[in-house]
């Protein structure tokens, strides 16, 4: 595996036991989960959910759902990667 300059190998990484839990529940998510939900209602830092995201665990992604008389919004979901799902079961 090509290591990054600053970044930890996905093999030492070490999990707290907030950041497992994330990933869980990321990983029960097929669509992912909004960051509102996951700061508001489940207690996750944005720090913690960033440094998910930088490691390569997660991942933000964005689509665009139409609501009620045709206004545009745009949704961001943080979804678990390959990545992440490997160092959950590791």
């Amino acid at each position: 595996m090509p290591s990054i300059p600053g970044k930890k190998p996905l093999l030492a990484y070490r999990f707290s036991r907030e950041q497992r839990c994330a990933l869980k529940k990321l990983a029960d998510a097929p669509r992912g989960l909004t960051a509102h939900l996951l700061v508001v209602a489940h207690g996750y830092s944005t720090e913690m959910l960033s440094g998910l995201v930088l490691a390569g665990l997660a991942a933000v992604v964005t689509e665009t759902t139409r609501a009620r008389r045709g206004v545009a919004l745009e949704v961001e979901r943080i979804c678990i990667t390959e990545a992440g799902r490997r160092a959950l079961e590791g």
